[in-house]
């Protein structure tokens, strides 16, 4: 599997394109010291130790094209863990692109997306759940987000599901050996014991399998829908919740006719708000077609932000209009203008209403206690951040397909029925965890979750 085309020396830019104060220009391969030595002006590169840096010059047909600083990483001490080198350059993309066909017109290859970080994998670095998580850890955009992607690339993850495997590989291997003795009809496989430990597994995969909700909340971010009738205050609220003139706020009823979209980090998750057109009846075209935008964001929203004018709106028209929006998506109910009654008018008025939070968004009164429920809602207190946490939707359905297996184990054992299914079910299980860590692969998958990665890395 990809022998010949690892046997290359490859190359990409490692830093954004675009100008900037430096450039970082990575080989990893065999010859990647001898090509970079073969244009570098300085000290024998072939002769340095690793993990030092050297200053000189970059010279392509008698041509000096930069100075610059070269990093050498002598395999297996590298990230890829083959020899590794790195180039700094100065920042102009003129020069970096003339010192990356100087390189591979002296022998390396342009590398493909994630060509390195698929190297480290298969050379056994780490393996393929932290590969993975190298990526999360670069599109990182949150404190929780960062710290889910290090707890996974520190291997915490791998170390839990390695663990049950190994323990599920000791008893599938009693029960492979006893259909070698089938005929003898003899049990290696003690199955309370058998019983006990899947049980123990089923457990820890039902906590990981309940944590993805939180996990892919963490890494995607949540999709926060602010919904309401015209003037009801929606585009006030967003910039009340923003802190700045995001949306234009009118008392012209239908001001907003397409969607408007802002993030807002709280509390280390990353919220995606928006603000939509008024919900009404219109005869005006582009604002009908707003409306209908309006009813395809809620179906996709994580979370819906309901704002209604608290001195013109009736317990029974909310009652109404709430019922239209999706039953399947949490609804908080936002009372607006709060500042034209009292509190206690206001409750007794929407007594019976759950999840509601009365503000005046012009005045910025009750706005953090929007950010605060948002927050209790989608954050799962029964599951610690610092904790291994599923985010990866890959690792979840791998993880549903171990628990299926299980459950078959278990009914198995309950009804006593025949070793070979039992061993084949143990295999299913150990399988969909062996997919996770990268035990088990085809080059099709590793195509796949690598083709996401960044060229140079």
């Amino acid at each position: 599997m990809y022998t010949d085309e690892f046997s290359d020396t490859i190359i990409a830019l490692s830093t954004s394109q675009g100008v900037g104060a430096i450039g970082v220009i990575r080989l990893s391969g065999s010859k990647s010291v001898e090509i970079v030595n073969s244009l570098f002006s300085g000290k024998n590169l072939a002769k340095q130790a690793s993990h030092t840096i050297h200053l000189g010059k970059f010279v392509y047909h008698d041509q000096v094209l930069d100075e610059v600083l070269v990093s050498l990483f002598i395999a297996p001490s590298s990230y890829t863990k083959e020899n590794v080198v790195e180039i700094s350059c100065h920042g102009s993309p003129f020069i970096q692109q003339k010192i990356l066909e100087a390189l591979i017109d002296s022998g390396a290859r342009a590398a493909k997306a994630g060509e390195f970080t698929m190297r480290a994998f298969l050379n056994g670095r780490f393996d393929l759940s932290q590969a993975e998580a190298v990526a999360d850890l670069i599109a990182s955009d949150s404190e929780a987000s960062h710290k889910s992607a290090l707890q996974q690339m520190k291997g915490g993850f791998s170390l839990e599901i390695k663990k049950l495997r190994e323990d599920l590989i000791h008893f599938a291997s009693l029960v492979e050996l006893e259909l070698d003795f089938a005929e003898e009809d003899v049990e290696f496989a003690d199955r309370s014991k058998l019983k006990t430990l899947i049980d123990e597994i089923v457990m820890v995969m039902e906590k990981l399998i309940h944590s993805f909700k939180l996990g892919n909340v963490i890494k995607n971010g949540v999709n926060v829908v602010i919904a309401g009738k015209p003037n009801a205050g929606k585009s006030t609220l967003l910039n009340a919740l923003l802190n700045e003139e995001r949306a234009i706020v009118s008392e012209i009823p239908g001001t907003t006719r397409d969607t408007i979209e802002e993030t807002l980090n709280i509390n280390g998750i990353l919220f995606r708000f928006i603000d939509t057109a008024g919900i009404r009846e219109s005869v005006d075209v582009i604002e009908s077609l707003g409306i209908e935008k309006t009813m395809q964001k809620i179906e996709t929203a994580s979370v819906v932000l309901y704002i209604f004018d608290v001195t013109t709106t009736t317990a029974e028209d909310l009652r109404m209009e709430s019922e239209t929006l999706s039953k399947n998506i949490p609804l908080l109910l936002i009372g607006n203008k709060s500042d034209k009654a009292s509190l206690t008018e206001l409750e007794n008025k929407f007594y019976g209403f759950e999840n509601m939070i009365f503000i005046s968004a012009k005045q910025l009164t009750n706005v953090d206690q929007i950010k605060d429920k948002l927050s209790d809602i989608v954050l799962d207190k029964s599951v610690n951040v610092e904790s291994n946490i599923v985010t990866n939707i890959r690792h979840y359905e791998a993880l549903n397909a171990c628990r299926g297996a299980l459950q078959n184990v278990l009914s198995a054992l309950d009804s006593k029925t025949t070793t070979d299914f039992l061993a084949q079910d143990i295999r299913y299980a150990l399988n969909a965890l062996g997919e996770i860590t990268g035990d088990i692969t085809t080059d099709d998958l590793l195509d796949n979750i690598f083709s996401k990665f960044c060229i140079g890395k």
